[in-house]
């Protein structure tokens, strides 16, 4: 029988699983499988795995009530074992491995940190405090300018909106960086000029959020932090 697999823990002792049913239609139960000092949790896998909502929420559910109990290492959507057999000879061969990933993350939280800007309002801004983009702005309004003035103008803006980005965004990371454990960074984007993760210890929770909090206060108009959590550690898993 194949399995469906959530995530792996220390121990199966003292899980609470009741009521949690996992992905599929038949609302198969949530059991652990145990390895020599470790388990999976786990369900019957159905037979087509795909991502509707239903089946994501489900996921979600189980690795929630799992971080709530304690660490957990979080697996991605869709993962599958052929049986107990091969869920066991995993958790006894990556023991070590997944032994000290648990311990990393025991009391720790997630963080999720997007930065978006107006891009109207970034750049009114520009054009408000540099002379020679006001004036290639104004020389090329309507149409009007040679191509090179517009070429030049586009650039110019271009740059200017990476770079002050790029310094909102080491900003935002120099206020949260001394408050967490680890973090990882993607590249920026054309929604956000930053996505950030952040490992931090349960108990600067809120001391986190209220340092992201007080930093949006800061920001120039325009600027929003987003910042979600506490969530299981998914990244750092």
């Amino acid at each position: 029988m194949a399995l469906y697999i959530y995530a792996i823990t220390q121990s199966s002792d003292s899980l609470d699983l009741d009521g949690l049913v996992g992905v599929g239609e038949d609302d198969a139960p949530v059991r652990a499988v145990s390895g020599d000092s470790l388990c999976a949790v786990v369900s019957e896998a159905p037979e087509n795995i795909s991502m509707t909502r239903s089946d994501i929420e489900a996921h979600h559910a189980v690795q929630e009530r799992l971080w709530e109990q304690g660490a957990t290492l979080p697996l991605s959507f869709g993962f599958v074992a052929e049986n107990d057999e091969a869920v066991r000879a995993v958790l006894d061969e990556e023991a070590e491995q997944f032994t000290a990933r648990l311990e990393e993350l025991t009391d720790r939280v997630e963080f999720n940190v997007k930065g978006l800007q107006e891009e109207e309002a970034v750049l009114r801004q520009i054009v408000d405090e540099s002379e020679q983009i006001r004036r290639l702005n104004e020389a090329t309004r309507d149409g009007g300018g040679a191509y090179e003035d517009r070429l030049e103008l586009g650039r110019l803006l271009n740059d200017e909106v990476q770079a002050r980005q790029a310094a909102l965004a080491e900003s935002v990371l120099a206020a949260l960086r001394p408050l967490a454990q680890a973090e990882r960074l993607a590249e920026p984007s054309q929604q956000y000029f930053l996505s950030a993760s952040f490992l931090v210890d349960r108990g600067k929770a809120e001391e986190f959020t209220r340092a992201a909090e007080e930093g949006s206060e800061e920001l120039p108009e325009g600027v929003e932090i987003r910042v979600r959590g506490p969530l299981p550690p998914y990244s750092f898993a």
